[in-house]
């Protein structure tokens, strides 16, 4: 198959999206694993030069290459899964990890890179070279004989598991439905129940489709009056992927398999946990810092939770006569009372938030605040639904990102930000290759000509999102292995997504990214209040909810004997730090994609972490926001420079202080989130 009939191998600019077939995928697979060989084998002949640029020329431009066709590859499979699909993609993905396993322990090459002359080098490449020579000894190229084999088979047999597990999760989900009757969706959003008939009648069945997507699972748990469906509902998320459910989709031996795995690539390389070698490329130091960490901020959170946890029993049985509350009455108790102190619901505030209106207000903060302009662009697409849009700041192009924001079937739940392309002053043509992102998020679609209606949390997520997408697209390093959030460490790649998430509190900035639905009107400010007041609504209980995922996943990499049963050690962990107990049936960590699918080993305290980081980066904005409440520009010049120009061309702690004049505290998340 030519280039010319395979958009895979079409490198001229941005990718042809919607040419891309399940067929191209296997030759196009072939053709960029011989190129990346044969360059390969050309820089560690013995006569090729120990030169950065020479060997980038060669090398990087055919790994780049692969990766960004793999890349599409892994998108699609992401956003438009079809068993085809998925056939093609798991034909080559040991393929592909076979030769990245290779390049990063070859010993060769490593040698080639040793010899490097540093400081003939720019400041980015020496960072860069400094991160190279780390990730050969990550990736096994100190091994020898046997024990180099096994580390390459250990990569391929994980990569298969980790692929394995996510589908498990996906079809698992996809397996549940409930077709509901109309007096059990009492209380149910209109919106969500018109959405749930439509499903049904789609297939043509009676009664109203309800699934373990977010978009139909969540409004159920938090409003439907009709406790038995929230606990059939409950009772089937929670078990997806595990040995409670289908036999077809258990997760538990590939958990325990991948831990082992885990646990023997750790020793091979010298270091006596997975946890410890999570941590080399990372800002904190140490497993045991890590916990200490966890285990501090747990304490400092556990109060707030337990008051949390006393107020919703107390309201329960006060008010909605739920005496002895289980696990799947929560959200619902959660949300009434929430509606109860602050009388609003997550409904009203949604009518205000159409799709539309939110996107041209993020893009006005972002275009105020880091002096750009952004404009729609067109390219191919995978889907109708998906947007493009080019950043600018004057006549230069600074980046490009593709926007696909609503749930549909085949696509993977959840939200994230991906990159196509890297910021590269290329060494092949000696032009300067501009970034290109995906912005990807599982919002509800607009119903019967009306636009999309998002939740304030929805909002919270397209802003985080797009923090890493300017993290990628506003660098300002030209190469590529440390530019936008290439080479940043995995505990700080967090921070500028998160610091997006504060302006969705801010007055000044929400006012203009809101409009009723049907009037038009903005978001009444009284109402704002009302949402302001509970935003640390149960930020207790949200605390150490995510420190008992952190504190697990990292004991898992640690003392965890890989070989127990994880689920005593999860248990002991909840005993530890929740203050809500749930069921003994659930099975939380069998969908725990993160970690055990998503690069999150040993790393989920990275959320906590980096909140740490960006409130505290956010936090210099209070300090000098104007009288109006809207962020001062001058901040945002600094904080563009210091932090996201910088990418990874430096350590995050640098860049930090380069900032903020300092190292950071915990002091601006504990106020931020009201437990000060």
């Amino acid at each position: 198959m030519s280039v010319m009939s395979n958009p895979l191998l079409d490198f001229n600019d941005l990718p042809l999206w919607d040419q891309v077939r399940p067929e191209h995928v296997a030759p196009a697979v072939d053709e960029l694993l011989a190129q990346a060989d044969q360059a390969l084998a050309k820089v560690t002949e013995p006569d090729f030069p120990a030169d950065w640029n020479g060997m980038a020329r060669v090398l990087d431009v055919a790994t780049e290459r692969l990766g960004r066709a793999w890349g599409m590859v892994g998108h699609l499979n992401a956003v438009a899964d079809t068993p085809e699909l998925r056939a093609a993609y798991n034909e080559a993905l040991p393929r592909v990890t076979e030769f990245w396993t290779r390049l990063g322990s070859n010993e060769k090459l490593y040698a080639k890179y040793k010899a490097i002359d540093a400081a003939k080098l720019t400041r980015e490449q020496q960072q860069a070279l400094k991160n190279a020579i780390r990730n050969f000894v990550l990736s096994g190229a100190e091994l020898t004989g046997a024990a180099k084999e096994r580390f390459a088979q250990i990569q391929e047999r994980s990569a298969e598991l980790s692929q394995k597990f996510s589908e498990n999760a996906l079809d698992a989900t996809d397996a549940f439905s409930y077709y509901a009757s109309e007096e059990e969706l009492d209380g149910v959003p209109q919106d969500v129940v018109q959405a749930a008939r439509a499903a049904a009648e789609a297939e043509g069945k009676p009664g109203y489709k309800l699934t373990l997507k977010m978009p139909s699972y969540l409004p159920v748990m938090q409003f439907g009056h009709d406790t038995q469906l929230r606990e059939r509902l409950y009772r089937a998320y929670v078990t997806r992927a595990s040995d409670q459910g289908d036999p077809k989709f258990d997760n538990s031996a590939l958990v325990r398999e991948i831990l082992a795995l885990r646990r023997e690539e750790a020793q091979l390389l010298g270091y006596r946990n997975f946890g410890e070698v999570s941590l080399v490329p990372k800002m904190a130091e140490s497993p045991a810092q890590v916990v200490q960490f966890l285990r501090d901020l747990a304490r400092r959170a556990r109060p707030y939770a337990q008051k949390d946890v006393d107020d919703m029993r107390s309201f329960a049985a006060g008010k909605l006569g739920i005496s002895d509350p289980q696990a799947w009455d929560w959200p619902y108790i959660g949300e009434k009372l929430k509606e109860e102190r602050y009388a609003f619901s997550e409904q009203e505030v949604k009518q205000y938030f159409t799709a539309p209106k939110v996107l041209a207000g993020l893009f006005k903060i972002v275009e105020t605040l880091f002096e750009v302009q952004i404009r729609r662009d067109s390219a191919p697409v995978w889907h109708p639904g998906v947007e493009f849009y080019r950043i600018e700041r004057g006549d230069q192009l600074l980046g490009q990102f593709y926007l696909d924001p609503a749930a549909r079937t085949g696509k993977r739940g959840g939200a994230w930000m991906d990159d196509v392309r890297a910021r590269w002053l290329r060494p092949d043509t000696g032009g300067l290759q501009t970034p290109v992102a995906h912005l990807v998020c599982n919002f509800a679609e607009g119903v019967e000509g009306r636009p999309a209606l998002l939740t304030h949390d929805d909002v919270i997520t397209l802003f985080h999102e797009s923090g890493h997408g300017l993290h990628h697209m506003l660098t300002q390093v030209n190469e590529r292995d440390v530019s936008g959030i290439s080479g940043v460490e995995w505990d700080a790649v967090e921070l500028p997504s998160q610091f997006m998430e504060n302006f969705c509190w801010e007055w000044g900035v929400l006012k203009h990214m809101t409009a009723h639905v049907d009037t038009g009107e903005p978001l009444p400010r009284e109402l704002f209040d009302k949402m302001l007041a509970a935003k640390n609504f149960q930020s207790g209980l949200g605390t150490l909810r995510q420190i008992e995922f952190a504190l697990f996943d990292m004991l898992l990499h640690t003392d965890h004997d890989p070989a127990a049963d994880f689920m005593p050690l999860l248990q002991q962990v909840r005993e530890e730090v929740s203050v809500l107990h749930p069921p003994a049936f659930n099975r939380m960590a069998h969908t725990f994609s993160h970690v055990f699918a998503g690069g999150y080993a040993a790393g989920y305290y990275s959320y906590k972490w980096a909140e740490v980081l960006s409130a505290d980066a956010y936090a210099a904005f209070e300090e000098t926001a104007g009288d109006d409440g809207m962020p001062s520009v001058r901040t945002g010049r600094k904080y563009r420079q210091a932090i996201l120009e910088a990418g990874g061309s430096r350590p995050a702690m640098e860049s930090f202080k380069a900032f903020r004049g300092r190292e950071p505290t915990l002091d601006a998340l504990l106020r931020h989130q009201g437990m000060a």
